[in-house]
């Protein structure tokens, strides 16, 4: 192997051993409009633990719950009944917007 492969390789490994935090923003009412149908949902309660937040919503008559996982997973309920059981991403709801960081400093990674 040539000394320019090897170090290529050498930075792909380095590259996987970096830590990396991941950052979710969701449009919380904009979700839920998506999975529901309907309009104008807003957040009346919200509660934050080690694991996950969590955030109660309603609209109108209608009540949802719906809890972040820090691990990108997400479980929505309306009512009671389970809307969405999954990993939340870019590709399973339009409003969810996903960024990357080093956790060591902080500075923002592309994906390709």
């Amino acid at each position: 192997m040539h000394e320019r492969e090897e170090q290529g390789l050498a930075d792909i490994e380095n590259t996987w051993d970096t830590p990396v935090i991941c950052r979710v923003e969701v449009d919380l009412p904009g979700w839920l409009e998506q999975l529901t149908g309907h309009a104008n949902w807003e957040v009346y309660e919200e509660e934050e633990d080690d694991g996950y937040m969590s955030f109660a919503m309603r609209q109108g008559r209608q009540t949802a719950e719906v809890t972040l996982y820090h691990n990108g997973y997400a479980v929505v309920d309306v009512n009671g009944r389970a809307l969405f059981d999954g990993t939340l991403t870019t590709g399973t709801s339009d409003c969810a917007h996903l960024t990357y960081y080093h956790a060591e400093s902080g500075e923002p990674i592309t994906l390709n």
